[in-house]
């Protein structure tokens, strides 16, 4: 028989794994996700993409601030579900939560556990110059990402991939993985197995400082900072006798050696502290994305130029 579920996630990278869930025919009684935000252009309340995808779906929806009071646990306990499936939801779950459903709360966490526990396993495993992270699903405790897990799924990260590449990546082969694991558990067939006590790092969430990219870093780290923030990594370029903001998206290896934030050709190569990158794709504040030879169209850059 489908079990029985109450699925609980917010961003897009979650609803891969709520219209899977859905569609092999599993019962999702509620599906909880956050209140909706007001968005920057009129400062309308914009509901999240999991709970848009729900209302598509015929869910009920709910949005509770938390989950730690005793009405909230009353809730959660009269929907009767079997499991509990947690993507990416936002709000911790105490204790009274997880032993709710009579056979668990399993998370899918976008790491190779235990490494990057936390909140931004993505960007950090990128920005670190990992060559390859995952997916696992995991019957969740109350610590921080270290209950036992059922399954792992690995994807490749390279010095292309960016964290939009990765997050797509992960989410479609998290959504098939989740819905293994739910079948197993359906049959009372998933095993779990405790995490390595080895090798533990923790994502910590990104901090806006640290978005300013820092030239006297090597290039691959450059490039794999610019990559693992995307898209927010940027810098100062001197366009029209200012100093303007620029998001940097894309990059490449390049051969050259310079002082750091030096442009060394017309096609925005620059020198780093150890090598050099060339920008391939980029946006002024509150412009559109551009490839870098539409965007020197508008503003020609060449040494000796520096970008800070």
């Amino acid at each position: 028989m489908p079990l029985r579920l109450i699925f609980m996630g917010t961003p897009e990278f979650a609803v891969p794994t709520l219209r899977a869930l859905h569609d092999r025919g599993h019962e999702i009684v509620a599906v909880y996700t956050r209140a909706p935000t007001a968005a920057k252009r009129g400062m309308k309340l914009q509901p999240t993409p999991v709970e848009r995808e729900a209302r598509r779906l015929g869910i009920p929806v709910l949005t509770p601030v938390t989950l730690k009071t005793p009405e909230a646990a009353a809730e959660f306990r009269a929907h009767h579900a079997e499991a509990a499936v947690v993507v990416a939801y936002g709000l911790i779950l105490p204790q009274a939560i997880l032993d709710t459903p009579k056979l668990g709360c399993f998370n899918l966490h976008a790491s190779l556990l235990p490494r990057w526990r936390g909140a931004a396993p993505i960007q950090r495993a990128i920005m670190a110059g990992d060559s390859e992270t995952g997916v696992m699903v995991m019957k969740m405790d109350v610590g921080l990402d270290t209950g036992e897990v059922a399954m792992t799924a690995r994807v490749e990260i390279t010095d292309a991939t960016t964290t939009a590449d990765l997050n797509d990546a992960l989410a479609k082969v998290g959504a098939n993985l989740m819905v293994q694991a739910m079948d197993d558990l359906e049959y009372r067939e998933l095993a779990l197995m405790k995490q390595s006590g080895t090798e533990t790092t923790y994502a910590a969430k990104i901090d806006k400082t640290e978005a300013r990219i820092d030239w006297n870093m090597p290039a691959r780290r450059v490039l794999r900072h610019i990559h693992g923030l995307f898209p927010g990594a940027w810098c100062e370029m001197p366009i029209g006798g200012q100093a303007i903001r620029v998001i940097i998206l894309r990059c490449e290896l390049a051969d050259g050696e310079g002082i750091p934030g030096a442009l060394l050709d017309d096609r925005l190569t620059v020198a780093c502290g150890q090598a050099a990158i060339r920008i391939l794709e980029l946006q002024k504040a509150g412009g559109a994305p551009m490839k870098a030879n539409a965007f020197l169209t508008g503003a020609p850059l060449r040494p000796p130029a520096r970008l800070h």
